[in-house]
């Protein structure tokens, strides 16, 4: 089946606005919520060493610098892991290999609950190497994501779906983190590794039955189908892609011409500065709560959510504008810029924790920060609208590989300019100025958005 995706007119785009009507299923809600608990339970995995760190830490006799490295481990084998994921969920598709993914990396993250069985080189060792597996495990996650939505979404809707299962980061410290931090006061810090290992692969199972392809599902009805098509979803990719006459990918021609694009290296480095402030909150944020404002960790987990809460309705919010301009006649370029721009300047706030010791006043501006983050996090709603038809999969991992190296880069950092300088300031200027570089790469280098084409038998695709 040939792939199409149309670029509807504004009195189009606004038509799919309108209220269902009697009779067509909205079987996509369901894909999207599915999309926001497996992406919740990825992000609260990647997260747990931050609030098992402290206990780690004192357990283990490790210092800050070797908990950046435990950190890290996770980010070096999850970016490297970002190309050949997506290859695979452009060759398997994304039911597949999105399941195998939640089992593995939820298998590692509970074997992580047995290194205390270990004597104590072996068990940071342990630590580190099943880090990494979670990394490589969690490879196909993202893409897949990228995938589905420009699979189940039409060009209208994609911001909020998009940005919905990426608020799912702010989820996860809102719903897991009171929730490990209670786990590993009451039951020791391996109890968070078992209990959240074990959710994890009860979940695989449940994906596996409730995701399929637009025109495989069987709860969705054709007018369903007929309405996300018009709209620009990619309903047949999946089809198209393993059909025998199917054009095959040169993985690393195509990777080329990705590079080669000055708007996709401007979302790349944009990207690459929002997850540094990621990171900040997924790692050392916590840690930072109780050895910089001096909170127990019990308090340290309660007040992590809620800067998170207004994260995640910053997240949400941020699609339905971009959405809403678009359908009012905004250009896709400043339907997605505008809550980017605007988002990621306030997250600049950071910066100005530094001048006060109030707690109250430090949460406050956290929640600035976060709502800021939140609202300017329409990354993977722009891959769904540039990827290549024909490698959906690959240009979203490409994407997350440069994301991610910030991910490696930013605990590590972190841990140095702490433990040098035994204080956070200069960690919340990191933090402060990679906002301001991510406002920088989206205004001055990326340019017009607009879904690259692979040039056939040149850049790429080789016919069958």
């Amino acid at each position: 089946m040939p792939l199409s995706e149309t670029h509807p007119s504004s009195a189009s785009r606004t038509r799919h606005t309108d209220a269902p009507p009697p009779g067509r299923t909205r079987i996509r809600f369901l894909i999207v919520a599915l999309l926001f608990i497996v992406s919740t339970l990825n992000n609260a995995d990647r997260a747990i060493l931050s609030i098992t760190g402290t206990e780690i830490k004192a357990d283990l006799g490790i210092s800050a610098i070797t908990l950046g490295y435990l950190f890290s481990a996770f980010a070096w084998a999850y970016m490297l892991a970002q190309i050949p994921g997506g290859r695979l969920v452009d060759r398997f598709g994304a039911k597949r290999m999105y399941a195998i993914s939640i089992f593995v990396w939820s298998l590692f993250t509970l074997l992580q609950g047995f290194v205390p069985l270990m004597g104590l080189g072996a068990a940071v060792a342990a630590l580190f190497a099943l880090r990494i597996g979670v990394g490589i495990a969690e490879g196909p996650a993202y893409p897949s994501n990228g995938r589905v939505v420009a699979t189940w979404f039409p060009s209208s809707e994609r911001a909020t779906a998009s940005a919905i299962f990426n608020s799912s980061q702010y989820a996860a410290a809102v719903v897991f983190t009171p929730f490990m931090a209670w786990l590993t006061h009451a039951h020791g810090w391996h109890s968070a590794y078992l209990v959240m290992g074990a959710i994890g692969m009860a979940l695989s199972a449940v994906w596996l039955k409730f995701y399929d392809q637009p025109r495989k599902h069987r709860m969705a009805n054709d007018a369903e189908i007929e309405y996300i098509a018009d709209g620009g979803a990619l309903v047949d990719i999946e089809e198209a892609s393993s059909a025998p006459d199917a054009p095959k990918i040169n993985t690393w021609e195509a990777i080329r011409q990705l590079l080669g694009s000055r708007m996709m290296l401007g979302l790349y480095a944009g990207q690459f500065f929002i997850t540094t402030i990621v990171y900040f909150f997924l790692t050392w944020f916590p840690i930072y709560l109780i050895e910089e404002l001096g909170m127990p960790l019990l308090d340290a987990g309660l007040a992590a959510t809620i800067p998170a809460i207004f994260g995640f309705l910053g997240g949400i919010l941020g699609g339905v504008l971009s959405d809403r301009l678009l359908t009012r006649g905004v250009s896709l370029t400043w339907a997605r810029k505008i809550p980017i721009i605007t988002g990621l300047t306030l997250s600049t706030v950071i910066v100005l924790c530094n001048f006060t010791t109030s707690q109250t006043v430090v949460i406050l501006f956290m929640v600035l920060a976060f709502f800021g983050k939140g609202l300017g996090s329409l990354g993977w709603t722009i891959v769904s609208d540039t990827s290549p038809k024909e490698a959906a999969g690959l240009s979203g991992g490409l994407f997350n590989t440069f994301a991610n190296a910030a991910g490696i880069t930013t605990p590590i950092a972190i841990g140095y300019i702490v433990d040098t300088t035994g204080s956070y300031d200069g960690a919340l200027i990191f933090v402060g100025v990679s906002a301001a570089l991510a406002v920088c790469s989206f205004l001055f280098i990326m340019g017009k958005i607009t879904r690259v084409e692979l040039t056939p038998d040149r850049n790429g695709v080789r016919h069958a």
